[in-house]
């Protein structure tokens, strides 16, 4: 047995893996499931596909990446390497999708594997994954199947969470962190995520109940009015597909979000938690915006990676998702900066660059493309979550008349 799985609570993890199947997928009997792991979070792929099977899964596909593979191609790889992705692998997901496979994704990389690596390198990697990633993420961002993403302490994450203590001690604390973020920590797990699910719903409901026409940020370095779009539905916790299945797509979860109108943002705003993104850590982000678009944006430390981020396309400086988080949460309540957006996103209120959520509208599933930009949904080739939330901050519902509705206060539902 590896140190790091003696250190990690085999019971806990199987709730993990159960919680994963049963509530985040809801995984129906027949259907296959794509799955992609860090190798190293090969003991939880494998409750995963126990699990799955005793579900009446069809076939299980795992896909694997490995660290030290990821890290030979930016030292030795050849120039023209950093400009190609597999496309066919990305193709081949479209396909099971369209064909009725569930997805899931296993986090837990590195957050500061490529820190070290060269920015313009890593940018061109990036954008060309995104662009082979495209046919299966349209299926993903588009609420097409049932997909869920939960987490694996590796032991490489837990190094740069608990930078101070060893290698066992980290791991085990980021292993309890994972499990109680993740409801598994109580004996009753899927009972605690039909609890949660149904208090997230009551805020998306009076929420919907409004029809609030924009939103107002207020308290330090931050004046920010976000238009909401036409048409806007808030959701929260579980969700229904559009293959019919109701799942809880992200594990942790406590946030309720919705879609921004793209070109109704004014104002100015500040993160208020680091961003940590593909190996760069991207502190004290500064944004001003003019009709929807960021036309200023500076940041304390990783700046430059910030601008190539913007520059990915026209619509990576517009938004394309707002999500309202109690600062009381109990990833916030924990103190922790993860370095993961799964779970730092879970800890405040936040917003999104890039794509929106086509479940985010009224009949959303119903809708095409074109409807959606013309209703104000934002189109990217990137979805990029960023904290502004705190005890601090104060947010107002603007009614279509004009009217201003508290909905936060000091970092709380109002």
């Amino acid at each position: 047995m590896n140190e790091d799985q003696s250190v990690i609570d085999p019971q806990k993890l199987d709730r993990l893996a159960e919680v994963a199947v049963k509530v985040g997928l809801n995984l129906q009997k027949g259907q296959d499931l794509v799955l992609t792991s860090p190798l190293a979070a090969l003991p939880l792929v494998r409750r995963i596909a126990y699990h799955a099977y005793k579900a009446g899964a069809g076939v299980v596909t795992p896909i694997f990446s490995d660290e030290e593979m990821t890290l030979c191609r930016f030292k030795d790889a050849h120039e023209k390497s950093f400009d190609k992705a597999a496309s066919w692998l990305y193709e081949g997901m479209a396909r099971a999708y369209a064909n009725g496979a569930a997805r899931l994704a296993i986090a837990g990389d590195n957050p500061s594997l490529l820190a070290n690596e060269d920015p313009a390198k890593v940018s061109r990697v990036n954008k060309a994954t995104s662009l082979a990633y495209q046919p299966a993420l349209e299926k993903i961002a588009g609420f097409d199947i049932n997909w869920n993403i939960v987490s694996y302490p590796n032991p490489s994450w837990a190094a740069v969470v608990f930078p101070d203590l060893p290698i066992i001690k980290a791991t085990k604390k980021l292993a309890d962190a994972i499990f109680a973020a993740s409801r598994v920590d109580k004996p009753d797990a899927i009972g605690a995520w039909k609890d949660h699910n149904a208090n997230l719903k009551k805020h998306a409901k009076w929420l919907n109940d409004q029809r609030f026409s924009a939103l107002h940020y207020s308290g330090p370095g931050t004046d920010l009015t976000i238009g909401l779009a036409d048409g806007h539905e808030w959701q929260g916790g579980a969700s229904k597909a559009k293959n019919g299945v109701i799942c809880n797509p992200n594990i942790p979860t406590e946030e309720v979000f919705t879609t921004p109108h793209a070109h109704r943002v004014e104002g100015h705003v500040s993160s208020t938690k680091p961003l940590s993104y593909q190996g760069t850590l991207i502190d004290n982000i500064k944004v001003r915006f003019e009709k929807g678009r960021i036309v200023e944006a500076h940041a304390s430390k990783g700046e430059k990676v910030l601008q190539q981020i913007l520059d990915t396309d026209e619509g990576a400086r517009h938004l394309g998702e707002v999500a309202l988080v109690p600062n009381s949460s109990p990833i916030s309540a924990s103190g922790l900066l993860f370095y993961n957006t799964l779970f730092d996103e879970n800890a405040a209120c936040h917003i999104a660059l890039g794509q929106c959520y086509s479940k985010c509208f009224l009949r959303g599933a119903a809708l095409s493309k074109e409807q959606i930009e013309k209703q104000g949904g934002n189109k990217s080739l990137i979805h990029i979550d960023w904290m502004i939330g705190s005890g601090e901050i104060d947010i107002d519902g603007i009614t279509a008349d004009g009217k201003k509705v508290p909905v936060f206060r000091k970092g709380e539902w109002a």
